[in-house]
């Protein structure tokens, strides 16, 4: 029977930042994934080009239910690090709004980091394997592999979330935690599109592609001000990813679509310079074109001259395009979600070197945890750290 120090279920960015810092203590370490190829998730993040991580990377930006249990390992296994090994390997990146680090050509530039990383002569990897079969031993775990029997010390999970099931997403890594007795916590879908009843659906068929800047507040008193971008099935873009991951079921969502300025002072400013002016042309002035003539259209908004517009108008403007409530449908589910809230109970995992406290040798990295990141290169900083820390100790 083969024998390995170490065994990494999934060859994504946890799986594969692990096996490279045990490789390089010189543990053997074998790779596993059922996929046929490394880093798919990797590959078709941030539109191809990988948001990496973030330039300001707090325990404020993710979701736990053990709000604490993120800090060490970002400590330990920093954003800075990480840059720190893009530069190393020559791969050129930017930052976009708010911190943000893109590669500048391609997000493969990050997986054939990890490979590279990988590269090491105690690391193997076996890719369309299919692991079944785990048991404890008195030293470690046998386990199956495509039928063949193996052994190693440590176990590591690295199998992500449900998010995106056409790349192979399975729940096998919450299952293998609840076998050895773990609690795991409801999951479902985050960062992901919001879908509308049909009646709204129907009234925003025809601005699909539209998008504006705003601030959406969820009923929790969540806050995110970035682009609202109208679609087909509902409401997407930064700002709806964001909010999803506090969003509940039922519950509506408050939208300001000027967040920047006061819509009755603008109209009154208008209205004195130019009384005659229509109230249409002077929202297409703030808004796109498109938008405004779905709302006046669909809401009845008054579109007459400025100079016929009384206070009370004025104030319910003010309040529709600063307070605009929306109850949505649903979410698009895994099929589009970036990420999956929820997982393995971080209580009982150890937050200094991600081992199961109560099964030695058993690890969870990754996604397949209870953490949550934001939208921007948070839960890639979390794959990084967490599966450095646990490459230190496996």
């Amino acid at each position: 029977m083969t024998e390995y120090d170490v065994i990494v279920i999934g060859a994504g960015a946890a799986g594969l930042m692990c096996a490279a810092q045990a490789g390089q203590r010189g543990r053997r370490v074998l790779v596993v994934d059922h996929a046929k190829k490394p880093g798919r998730k990797i590959l078709i993040s941030g539109g191809g080009r990988c948001n990496f991580t973030n330039y300001d990377v707090t325990a404020n930006n993710f979701l736990c239910e053990n709000p604490h249990f993120v800090k060490s390992a970002l400590a330990q296994y920093s954003q800075w690090d990480f840059i720190g090994l893009v530069a190393t390997h020559g791969v050129a990146y930017h930052e976009r709004d708010h911190g943000q680090l893109f590669c500048d050509d391609s997000a493969k530039d990050i997986v054939n980091l990890l490979l590279a990383e990988c590269d090491q002569a105690t690391i193997s990897q076996r890719y369309r394997c299919e692991v079944h079969d785990i048991e404890q031993e008195e030293a470690g775990f046998r386990l199956k592999l495509n039928g063949e029997p193996v052994r190693c010390q440590s176990l590591v999970v690295a199998t992500g979330g449900l998010s995106m099931p056409k790349l192979g997403a399975t729940p096998f890594g919450y299952q293998l935690a609840e076998q050895f007795g773990l609690t795991v916590l409801p999951t479902r879908a985050a960062l992901v599109p919001y879908t509308l009843h049909q009646e709204d659906k129907t009234r925003f068929a025809d601005i699909s592609g539209v998008s504006v800047p705003c601030s959406i507040t969820t009923e929790s008193g969540v806050c995110f001000s970035e682009n609202l971008l109208f679609t087909h099935r509902g409401l997407s873009g930064p700002a709806v990813l964001q909010t999803s991951s506090f969003w509940q079921p039922g519950e509506a969502v408050t939208i300001d679509l000027l967040p920047s300025e006061s819509l009755k002072d603008v109209l009154v400013a208008m209205r004195d310079k130019h009384p005659n002016q229509t109230l249409k042309t002077a929202l297409s002035r703030l808004f796109p074109k498109r938008l405004v003539e779905v709302l006046i259209a669909r809401d009845s908004l008054p579109d007459k001259p400025l100079k016929q517009l009384d206070d009370k108008q004025l104030d319910q403007l003010h309040h529709y395009f600063h307070q605009w409530s929306i109850a949505p449908n649903g979410t698009e589910g895994y099929r589009t979600a970036e990420v999956t809230l929820g997982g393995v109970d971080t209580h009982s995992i150890s937050s200094k070197t991600l081992e199961a406290r109560d099964i030695p040798g058993l690890y969870f990295i990754g996604e397949v945890l209870d953490v949550t990141g934001w939208l921007g290169g948070y839960n890639f900083q979390w794959a990084w750290s967490s599966g450095w820390v646990a490459g230190q100790h496996v």
